[in-house]
């Protein structure tokens, strides 16, 4: 009882998404004497449902968070996992099968109304006793309340995005472990230089082209709609690990974890001829344009933003509809930048 207690006092303790699912494998991990636990992401692409690992705890390790090393690889069909299919279309609470190593696989979906977009799932090599799934079903519950009211607090009305007052506290986290890498040159020390493919931390702002025009000539009901249908290219472009941000009107924010720049222009490229090849209802065509910059700790946020935004303005005024990543406009000598008692002028 007192390992309960202490499990429920840590998953409430949290305001993160991530430290919410690392909790709850954890307190199940434990409880149930499980062999794993992972917490599932159900994403529809296109009509179809793909399942992703997104956090994992095996017996004897520590929870962590999963990345999706192949970006292009959209996840695991639901249709190819039948009996976990079976419980999502038949709306039910639980589904639990004989894995083909003999041990058994329990499905917990998280509905959040008639919506599913998380899973538990946890393997024992013994059948489940009625106290254990009793006290699972516990934590469940508390975790599906606990995931209701990170959302309602965290989450754009209109696209479901994360909202732009998460942003602060997401850019914090990733500026921190910025800090902690080894590529940080401090004030007073030599410069490090780094090899071309060295993982960083990214922020792309996104902005539609002409929406303006698209509001005028369709109305705003269509212009919701461009919105709410760019805003799932994004949650389908980009990786399980990345957050993405509606800021307001037309403009979207992505941070985009521990990647390199070759990656990261992919995965911004492949949104972009994305929503460019994507037919929208009555509106047709419609195109978005990004800037997009790598994330140093040494940077105010605001400077962050700015040479984002900078990046962001040059693809706008050079056509639209493309990509612009801001260090390489700055060594080609198309952006300057004077810094001058910590600011920065663009020209």
């Amino acid at each position: 009882m007192n390992s309960l207690l202490k499990h429920m006092v840590d998953m409430t303790g949290h305001r993160d998404h991530t430290m919410l699912d690392i909790s709850v494998i954890s307190a199940v991990q434990e409880l149930a004497n499980a062999s794993q636990t992972r917490v599932l992401s159900l994403v529809t692409i296109r009509g179809k449902t793909f399942v992703r690992p997104r956090a994992r705890i095996r017996a004897g390790e520590v929870a962590h968070m999963l990345e999706n090393l192949d970006p292009h690889h959209a996840g695991e069909p639901l249709v190819n996992i039948t009996a976990l299919a079976h419980c999502i279309s038949h709306h039910e609470s639980s589904a639990d099968v004989v894995n083909e190593l003999g041990g058994h696989t329990l499905w917990l979906p998280i509905w959040m109304g008639d919506k599913c977009d998380t899973c538990l799932e946890i393997i024992n090599p013994t059948p489940y006793t009625p106290d254990t799934i009793h006290v699972i079903g516990g934590i469940v519950s508390v975790y599906r309340n606990f995931q209701n009211l990170l959302d309602y607090s965290e989450r754009d009305s209109l696209t479901g995005l994360l909202n732009r007052k998460t942003f602060d506290d997401q850019l914090a986290k990733m500026l921190a472990a910025s800090t902690e890498s080894h590529s940080v040159t401090l004030p007073g020390e030599p410069e490090r230089r780094s090899p071309r493919d060295q993982e960083k931390q990214w922020l792309a702002v996104v902005d539609v082209d002409h929406f303006k025009l698209v509001n005028d000539r369709f109305g705003h009901l269509y212009g919701d709609e461009v919105l709410i249908l760019i805003a799932n290219l994004l949650t389908s472009s980009f990786r399980s690990q990345d957050r993405v941000f509606r800021f307001g009107g037309e403009e979207f924010v992505v941070l985009l974890r521990s990647t390199t720049l070759e990656n990261a222009k992919k995965i911004i490229e492949r949104f972009r001829m994305s929503v460019a090849a994507h037919d929208f209802p009555q509106v047709g065509k419609v195109t978005v344009s990004v800037g997009f910059v790598s994330i140093s700790a040494l940077d105010a946020p605001v400077m962050i933003l700015g040479h984002a935004d900078q990046a962001l303005y040059y693809a706008k005024s050079h056509g639209r509809n493309m990509a612009c990543h801001y260090d390489e406009l700055v060594q080609d000598g198309l952006l300057q930048t004077v810094t001058s008692n910590d600011t920065a002028e663009f020209f």
